[in-house]
């Protein structure tokens, strides 16, 4: 753990209960500045790991489970201020487990999967409607809508790790 890009993912864990404290004691404003730093720290670990030679095993299982619980937590805060319904964090922590499944079924058949884009572009649309969540949760209906918006492309990233993978459950035992 002695790489810098592995100091700024311990950061990015660090900051997940300072983020949960400001939420609760209703300071949002700052409790989104620290989401933002500890958000856009994922992307200034995966560039140093890349371009110093830093990528690590630690990394590689660290980096993204800070991520998820990140992104995990602000979800229970919203569904405890209900500002999201529970079924929907039902359905995302779902994708979630059947995916990191998926993955431990692969690497038990010596299969890689690589990271898809729609895994991407869900990380990215899930971190950006953390924000109005945070800033504008007295309208109903942006909640709803931002809430909804990232369940669909959840799903969507799901399905598509599943259907290009499916040859990993399809394989001779």
């Amino acid at each position: 753990m002695k790489t810098t890009a592995n100091k700024i993912t311990m950061l990015r864990v660090v900051l997940i209960p300072v983020f949960l404290v400001l939420c609760y004691t209703d300071h949002r404003i700052i409790a989104l500045l620290v989401f933002t730093v500890a958000s856009l720290s994922d992307l200034l670990d995966g560039y140093i790991a890349r371009h110093y030679n830093q990528i690590s095993n630690f990394g590689k299982f660290m980096d993204p489970l800070a991520d998820k619980v990140l992104v995990l937590a602000a979800m229970c805060f919203f569904v405890d201020e209900g500002q999201m319904p529970g079924w929907m964090l039902s359905v995302i922590l779902f994708r979630e487990f059947a995916v990191s499944g998926l993955r431990l079924v692969a690497a038990e058949r010596q299969h890689v999967i690589a990271a898809a884009w729609s895994g991407k572009v869900k990380t990215t649309c899930t971190m950006i409607g953390i924000g109005p969540l945070l800033v504008f949760s007295q309208y109903p209906w942006m909640n709803l809508g931002i809430s909804a918006v990232i369940v669909i492309v959840t799903v969507y990233s799901g399905a598509e790790y599943f259907v290009k993978n499916i040859d990993v459950f399809t394989d001779a035992d």
